[in-house]
C-alpha cells in the first residue's frame, strides 16, 4: 500500500469527521429553538415574543451559515453520479431547502371590519376574524391544484410546517403575524384558480365574506420569488392517520 494512498485515506476521514462535528452543531443549534427556560415569568407578552423573534432569527442565520458548511464539505469528497445528483436537488426542492421563482397566485385574506354597536349587531369578535380553518381552507386547496411551493408570509412551507392561530394572530415558525395574511403558491395559475374556486371550505369562507365583510383577493402573477427555508426539518410529535 502507497504512502499516497494512506495519506488520501487519512484526509477522507478528517474530512468525515469534520462534517460529522458539523452536522451535530447543526442538529443541536436547530434543537435550542423549542428549549424554554423554566423560570420565565413573563409580565409583557409583546417583549417577550419579540426578543424569542430575535433569537430564533439569530439561530436560523447560524443554522444557515452551518449548513453551508456541511454542505461545502460534502461536496469536496467523492462526486456524486448524475442521478444522485438530480434526486438530491429533487428531495431539497420538496423539503423547501432550495429558492424558487415562478407563475402563480397570491391569495390575502383579512378581518372584518367591527360595526359601530358590535353588540346591537348581535355579532361576536370571533365573527370577524380570519380563522385557522380559514388559512388551512386556502392551503389545502392550493396543493390540490398543484402548487409545486408555498409561502404565507414570508415563510417558505414545508410539510412540517404547523400553522396556527390564536385569536387575530397568525403562530408559524415561530413568529408571529397579523393580517392581512398573503398565501402565496407556485404552480399553474389557471388549476390553483379552478382549485380554489371549487374547494367547499372556500366556498364557506366566501360566504362570510359576503355576509360579515371578511377580507378576500385573489390575484395570478406572473413571478413569484421564494426563499429556501432555512429552519428545523425535525418532526417532534406524529401519530397514525
Amino acid at each position: 500500500m502507497s504512502e499516497r494512498s494512506s495519506a488520501d485515506r487519512r484526509r477522507g476521514s478528517v474530512a468525515v469527521g469534520v462534517v460529522a462535528a458539523l452536522a451535530g452543531v447543526l442538529f443541536a443549534t436547530s434543537a435550542t429553538l423549542f428549549e424554554d427556560d423554566a423560570d420565565r415569568s413573563p409580565t409583557n407578552l409583546v417583549d417577550l415574543a419579540r426578543v424569542e423573534t430575535a433569537r430564533l432569527e439569530d439561530n436560523e442565520a447560524e443554522v444557515s451559515a452551518l449548513r453551508e458548511q456541511r454542505d461545502a464539505l460534502v461536496a469536496a469528497q467523492q462526486p456524486l453520479p448524475e442521478q444522485d445528483i438530480r434526486s438530491s436537488e429533487l428531495t431539497a426542492l420538496a423539503a423547501g431547502r432550495t429558492p424558487v421563482t415562478g407563475p402563480g397566485v397570491v391569495v390575502e385574506l383579512w378581518d372584518a371590519p367591527a360595526p359601530p354597536d358590535l353588540t346591537a349587531s348581535g355579532l361576536h369578535p370571533d365573527d370577524l376574524v380570519v380563522h385557522q380553518q380559514d388559512l388551512e381552507a386556502v392551503i389545502n386547496a392550493l396543493w390540490t391544484g398543484g402548487a409545486e411551493a408555498m409561502m404565507i408570509q414570508d415563510q417558505r412551507i414545508t410539510s412540517t410546517s404547523s400553522v396556527r392561530c390564536v385569536g387575530n394572530v397568525l403562530l408559524l415558525h415561530g413568529r408571529h403575524y397579523s393580517p392581512p395574511y398573503r398565501i402565496s403558491a407556485i404552480g399553474d395559475p389557471e388549476a390553483l384558480r379552478e382549485a380554489v374556486e371549487t374547494s367547499p371550505d372556500v366556498a364557506v369562507y366566501l360566504q362570510y365574506v359576503d355576509a360579515l365583510g371578511l377580507g378576500w383577493s385573489f390575484a395570478e402573477d406572473e413571478e413569484i420569488e421564494m426563499p429556501a427555508y432555512t429552519g428545523s426539518l425535525r418532526l417532534d410529535h406524529a401519530r397514525v392517520g
